[in-house]
């Protein structure tokens, strides 16, 4: 019998599965899923984890499942008959490594949405000097308003960054409908969930001393946004008026 596993587990329980599902005559493979909502009408993108003959018994169930070569151009001194991982599949090692790759594509993915969120909030800040802002010792002023009194349509920017610039990708395209659809972003609270993949990620580059600075910060912001730092702004906020008298506000 062959057991596939196609959801977000945490890698190290697919090595410890396989291991005691051998002994019964039970293969077991993991399969990292890519696509999103999307997958049906595009495919998904596999990243497959298990012994060699196990996941070549089941190809052509993969290269049904996997988008095929598509529309993306070929990488340039590729030839011949297109790879597996051109057709959207891949066998990437033993027990756990498919869902060790997907883990670390979740983390990538958490700075990608990090970083073009704080990209557009900076535009979205862009007018700042047209605002009337506090301006006490308490406050740092905006010392020059004059050079941050830009009106910027965000929702505008997202749709001409999709054509022809170097921060297009598949991910801004849906970023631009949501901002095209509700382009202050009524609909949405502001917290956002993590489901589980940023922080393995982050454990696993602790573990194998690779530093993931953009990765892991990108986690926290999660964090900060469901109040978790709330405690300690508040402590930092009480420091200042223990150690200087500042005038605190309070919640």
């Amino acid at each position: 019998d062959i057991v596939i596993d196609g959801g977000n587990t945490y890698y190290r329980d697919d090595v410890d599965r396989a291991e005691a599902l051998a002994p019964k005559g039970i293969h077991y493979l993991d399969v990292g899923t890519s696509g999103g909502v999307w997958g049906l009408e595009r495919g998904f993108c596999l990243m497959i984890g298990g012994e060699d003959d196990i996941v070549a018994h089941l190809e052509p169930i993969f290269a049904t499942i996997a988008p095929g070569p598509g529309d993306v151009d070929r990488t340039p001194g590729r030839s011949g008959d297109p790879a597996p991982e051109e057709q959207g599949w891949l066998h990437c090692g033993p027990a756990g490594a498919g869902h060790f790759v997907k883990m670390v594509h979740n983390g990538v993915e958490y700075g990608l949405m990090a970083a073009y969120a704080e990209g557009l909030n900076v535009l979205a800040h862009a007018d700042a000097g047209d605002h009337q802002r506090d301006a006490d010792a308490e406050t740092t002023p905006l010392r020059e308003p004059k050079y941050y009194r830009y009106d910027l349509d965000i929702a505008k920017v997202a749709e001409v960054w999709r054509r022809g610039s170097v921060v297009a990708s598949w991910l801004l395209d849906l970023t631009a409908s949501a901002l095209h659809a509700d382009p202050n972003l009524d609909a949405f609270g502001g917290r956002v969930s993590d489901s589980g993949e940023g922080r393995w990620t982050s454990i696993a580059a602790i573990d194998v001393g690779a530093p993931t600075p953009i990765l892991t910060t990108a986690l926290y912001e999660r964090f900060t946004s469901r109040g978790e730092a709330d405690f300690a702004d508040k402590l930092l906020s009480a420091m200042r008026k223990e150690f200087g008298g500042h005038d605190e506000k309070s919640s």
